[in-house]
């Protein structure tokens, strides 16, 4: 009896893939620490997305200071002598408006991509949320930082130290960034769901812009019309860091309002981020 010669096989079991795991599943404080935890991802993710915008070109990300620096010449140059202003107290001033001007419109305008754009990632990868949303602020204080350099030159320039008081900006300057954190979280969930809000979000910004003493000064609306100022809580979130930056205190009124504004911000993107950070996978 002839007994057929089986080929032996060996089966080799296929590679898994490589899943970095987070704590989606769990509640939304858990996102957020979870999110925390993975600083060194979001934090090369973040950097990786400001070398791929500016891959191959000479100077790379320095192109937005260069781009930065132009316009705060060219604008400061313009409107002091529009506002008949001295142009070594009016070029500071809109320097540092701008800047910190830049980093907050940054975080409204692009937060309606925050999520819709990393479709790829949260279908294949489970990431906490909350790692998108880091990934986003820290590309865009990287920005800051290399447009920070011109605050250095100009107060150089004309020989201006804001002295200790400028350590005030420090702290300032977290508090912007932890309200254009949240408020990109609530935007980003926001236009997921509705595609149309990126565009009313800019068209807002562009209004606002106008509106918010950055090119001209805020003593310059006077009586009744002050209210322009009063209840602009971008003016608010300007004024505590450029003032410390300038040598100046910025108001009680100006730390009030903040508070107020930082509360509810974050009060409400935590709302919505608790309620319906579920339905985001589903959105996209």
């Amino acid at each position: 009896m002839l007994l057929a010669k089986q080929k032996s096989t060996t089966v080799f079991p296929s590679p898994r893939p490589l899943r970095i795991t987070g704590r989606r599943g769990a509640g939304a404080w858990a996102d957020v620490l979870s999110g925390i935890e993975l600083w060194r991802l979001w934090g090369r993710l973040g950097w990786n997305d400001i070398l791929q915008r500016y891959r191959r070109s000479l100077l790379g990300p320095l192109w937005l200071t260069a781009s930065m620096a132009i316009m705060v010449i060219a604008l400061g140059v313009l409107y002091a002598q529009l506002f008949q202003q001295r142009i070594d107290d009016f070029l500071p001033y809109f320097c540092v408006g701008i800047l910190v001007w830049t980093l907050m419109a940054s975080y409204l305008t692009e937060s309606g991509t925050l999520f819709t754009g990393s479709e790829s990632y949260i279908k294949q990868i489970a990431l906490p949320f909350s790692v998108y949303v880091y990934k986003s602020s820290w590309a865009k204080l990287i920005i800051f930082a290399h447009n920070f350099v011109i605050y250095f030159g100009v107060q150089l320039y004309f020989r201006i130290w804001p002295g200790s008081v400028g350590l005030l900006a420090l702290p300032s300057l977290l508090i912007v960034a932890v309200n254009g954190t949240a408020a990109s979280l609530t935007i980003g969930m926001i236009s997921a769901r509705f595609r149309d809000i990126p565009q009313v979000i800019a068209s807002v910004v562009q209004i606002v812009f106008f509106l918010t003493p950055i090119f001209w000064k805020a003593d310059l609306l006077r009586g009744r019309h002050a209210y322009v100022i009063d209840f602009n809580p971008f003016f608010h979130l300007v004024q505590v860091v450029r003032a410390p930056l300038l040598g100046e205190y910025p108001t009680a009124a100006n730390y009030f309002a903040v508070l107020l504004i930082t509360l509810i911000n974050v009060g409400s993107a935590a709302w919505l981020f608790s309620r319906f950070r579920t339905r985001i996978t589903y959105w996209i």
